[in-house]
């Protein structure tokens, strides 16, 4: 059985991952995946300390924080089909070129 340090540390390794991720890179299905791992780095946080204190608290908001992230997911994949279709590209730095 591993200590919450354990899950603390790996949490923290992943969600240092996601944050570089979102910083360095310039396609955007790479940084929804990115913000997709900090999500679950959060996650994993959440379900570690609800395990240690012994109750479900932290199950239950990790239940939220996925439907959400679900959603985002779908909504931002919706807009970057859009996007493609359009500019039949998905670098960050051509959808500042969209205009209404």
């Amino acid at each position: 059985m591993l200590a919450l340090h354990n899950y603390l540390i790996l949490s923290a390794i992943l969600f240092s991952i996601g944050t570089i991720g979102v910083l360095v890179r310039r396609n955007a299905i790479v940084i929804f995946m990115c913000v997709e791992m900090m999500l679950n780095a959060v996650n994993l946080t959440f379900i570690a300390f609800s395990r240690h204190l012994g109750n479900i608290d932290g199950q239950v908001f990790v239940f939220f924080v996925m439907t959400v992230a679900a959603a985002e997911a779908a909504v931002g994949l919706a807009l970057m089909i859009a996007f493609y279709k359009n500019r039949e590209s998905v670098d960050v730095e051509d959808i500042n070129m969209m205009k209404l």
